[in-house]
């Protein structure tokens, strides 16, 4: 009597538990925001707190990754559990202090980007990625045509437009120029946005803005999106501006790959009670004065 073969399946077992949750959730994006640090700008972790507040209103949950030059070095025990090396600052902004860290990612290609899938495994409930490295940094972490996997795992990442940071003195704006051209031209990542730190009434920063734009647009063949001005001087519990609103808006916009129009100009959020400026402690005291 001649066995019956069994018939083929028609679609394939996921390799383990783990795995089958990632497809059932592959098309739930995460956005990821490579923002440049620049070491010529005084308040830097305002912006930081800024666009977290912005984030916050949509009801997202940021995590920030500080790589920058002034943060903390990363812990050692991050390559065996990185999601005890995360520290909530409230119930919308979690952090990583992580100088050094992405170098500890690189594979043989030069690409860091496995971070960025580490830290979406470890912190499942955020929304946004907020990456806050130098322009080399983010080159590795983003470069276009090093893609994380072809699952659709945090795919948000190829629909990134940088954050420039500078503020009113020459220095700075130099330093973002720079960051521009390393991230256009090693990268490929030619659009950007940036944000500007000065005062409400200061008489040189749309002409900073215009001036950034115009080299970007004769000389790399990149474009500035968006800017935005950012008062050193504001309290992170104010209501984000109109401005700054717009522009993270549009930040989860392209990496959901929606138009603007279909996100609320800001939050169910604003139903609740209102953000909480983080208490920076352990690791994350610095950020905020960066």
């Amino acid at each position: 009597m001649s066995e019956t073969m069994p018939e083929p399946m028609s679609h394939p077992m996921p390799l383990d538990q783990a795995d089958g949750l990632r497809r059932l959730f592959a098309s739930a994006r995460v956005c990821f925001v490579p923002v440049v640090s620049n070491p010529n700008v005084a308040f830097g972790g305002v912006m930081l707190e800024r666009l977290c507040t912005a984030f916050a209103e949509h009801g997202k949950h940021t995590l920030v990754i500080d790589a920058g030059e002034r943060a903390n070095e990363a812990s050692e025990m991050a390559l065996l559990d990185l999601a005890e090396c995360i520290e909530p600052l409230s119930g919308q902004v979690s952090y990583l202090a992580a100088r050094g860290l992405p170098l500890r990612f690189v594979d043989a290609a030069g690409s860091t980007a496995s971070l960025l899938r580490a830290v979406t495994d470890a912190t499942p409930h955020c929304d946004v990625v907020l990456v806050h490295a130098s322009a080399s940094e983010l080159c590795r972490l983003f470069a276009r045509g090093a893609g994380l996997s072809t699952d659709g795992h945090a795919d948000g990442r190829a629909n990134c437009r940088p954050l420039l940071m500078a503020d009113d003195r020459p220095a700075s704006v130099t330093h973002a120029y720079a960051a521009m051209k390393l991230l256009t031209q090693r990268a490929g990542l030619v659009v950007h946005d940036l944000l500007l730190g000065c005062a409400p009434q200061s008489p040189r920063a749309e002409r900073i803005a215009m001036q950034i734009a115009t080299c970007a647009d004769d000389f790399l063949g990149a474009v500035l999106r968006d800017w935005v001005r950012i008062d050193p001087a504001c309290d992170a519990t104010e209501a984000p501006t109109i401005e700054l609103r717009r522009l993270v808006r549009e930040q989860l916009a392209t990496a959901l790959g929606t138009a603007p129009q279909a996100l609320p100009a800001h939050a169910p959020y604003v139903e609740y009670p209102p953000y909480a400026a983080p208490q920076h402690t352990g690791a994350a005291a610095s950020w905020a004065h960066h």
